[in-house]
């Protein structure tokens, strides 16, 4: 049986192009591990450090590196985890399995040419209509009474960011973070009758 396998993907805030790796879950616990662009000027390095796993990632939204720490049982097994910019909201990590990893990064791809078209004309959201499409939407599934928490709440708060938006449960802190940057962001969710936030 093959081993199991994670892939991991950033892009560069240097030169914009994606890096995505995949390392099998012997190699992540066995050492630190380092993960260049092929330029030179960026690296996102992890190290798994027993119940927690450390990572130091390259920004492609604000060109700074973020020190982020999650569940090392989540970066193992989870389908997909996301990073993203404290500043922005946007995503800038992605650990997972392959096909969910590679379809992220294309819509982040696609969110990046849109910040990065827009610079210097920056309004309160990425992308105003889809942040718009992204609120009426969320707020058809509230009403129905389709968004709860893992732990068994019902109760949430809601924070807008600048291309996402994060539940957060108002019993136990856990958060569900949904882009709002592209048409697919849309399409995603117009897709989900119902959403629920991944409980602490």
């Amino acid at each position: 049986m093959a081993e199991e396998s994670r892939s991991i993907a950033y892009i560069c805030p240097h030169c914009r192009q994606s890096v995505i790796v995949q390392r099998t879950v012997f190699q992540l616990a066995a050492a630190p591990l380092e993960i260049p662009c092929p330029c030179g000027k960026s690296a996102l390095r992890t190290e798994l450090m027993g119940p927690r796993t450390r990572f130091e990632v390259p920004c492609v939204a604000c060109g700074r590196t973020h020190a982020v720490e999650c569940d090392t049982h989540d970066v193992l097994h989870r389908r997909a985890l996301a990073f993203s910019c404290s500043a922005t909201g946007l995503d800038c990590c992605y650990v997972g399995e392959e096909q969910a990893v590679y379809a992220a990064v294309r819509r982040l791809e696609g969110a990046v040419d849109k910040l990065h078209a827009e610079a210097g004309e920056r309004g309160a959201f990425l992308d105003e209509i889809v942040m718009h499409e992204i609120l009426s939407e969320l707020r058809d599934i509230a009403q129905r009474g389709g968004v709860s928490c893992t732990c068994g709440s019902r109760e949430w708060r809601l924070k807008v960011n600048y291309s996402s938006v994060e539940l957060t449960c108002a019993r136990c802190g856990g958060t569900l973070r949904i882009p709002a940057a592209t048409e697919e962001d849309i399409t995603d969710l117009c897709c989900k009758p119902a959403l629920q936030i991944h409980g602490r």
